[in-house]
Formats: C-alpha cells, structure tokens, sequence
C-alpha cells in the first residue's frame, strides 16, 4: 500500500456538500491499494501510520507518534496516488488493485483502525470528495507497506 501522510492542523472530507469525515491536528492519509496489498499490508501501514514520529517534542524534534500526542488520523482512498507517471503525459494505473479488491482492503483498514485508533475518521471509497487541510510546517512523507 502507498500512502501519503501529511501532518496537519486540521482536515476534513465533504461528500455530496456533508462533511463525512473531520479531524484536528493529527494526521490525514491519502491511501492507494496495490495489486499485491493484502490484509497484512494493510495492517502494516495502519502501524507504521499511527507510530511515525512526525510531531514534535518538548526540544521541537520530530520524535512524537500520533499516538503519543493522541491526535486525529484521517484515512481517505487515494485511487490516483498509485499511478505511474515515469513516461508519457498521461498516467498508467497499471500497479493499482481492481475496483473490487481496492475497496475490500480499504474497507479492512478502516475496519482494523476503528478497533485500533480512537481518534479515527474516513473518506469514501469511489466517491467524489472534496479533501480540504491545513498541513502543519508543511510535513509530508510517502510511506509504502509491501506484502511480505
């Protein structure tokens, strides 16, 4: 799975002009599924999400999780963010999960960080969404989880 996190002040999902998803500071990830992401991948990128120190302690160092400071994740389907650009001027979606299998493992994922994450809201899969942010310093990082 790829996933683009960004530390942000506040964000928030609006589907159909309703607001379907909406956090303070804390975290909002763009998620794209992978052709070979499974259920552990997904589990692996709910991890590395929730305990990448990207906050900052006491001496302004990056070196607090979402966790630690108890802050908002935001997970929002991503389809897009699977493109390869590497060629061409328009991109191939060729590395991206089918439909179907992009919304089971989404659908996983939100389903595992309800039950793992207090603090957690959530775009829709396959919809048309307006995702607004603040990000914070801005601080941005691209995380990829493989199968094992």
């Amino acid at each position: 799975m790829l996933t683009v996190i960004q530390r942000v002040t506040t964000a928030k999902v609006i589907v159909n002009h309703q607001i379907i998803g909406e956090i303070g500071a804390g975290i909002m990830a763009l998620v794209a599924v992978e052709k070979n992401d499974t259920e552990k991948t997904a589990q692996r990128l709910l991890e590395r999400i929730l305990n990448y120190r990207i906050f900052s302690d006491e001496n302004d160092r990056m070196n607090l999780s979402l966790q630690d400071i108890q802050g908002g994740l935001l997970l929002v389907p991503q389809f897009t963010l699977a493109a390869n650009t590497d060629k061409g001027n328009r991109p191939s979606f060729a590395s991206a999960a089918a439909p179907e299998k992009g919304l089971q493992l989404f659908s996983h994922l939100q389903t595992i960080a309800k039950v793992t994450y207090a603090h957690v809201e959530f775009g829709e899969f396959g919809a048309n969404m307006q995702v607004s942010l603040v990000n914070d310093g801005p601080v941005t990082f691209t995380l990829r989880t493989q199968s094992a």
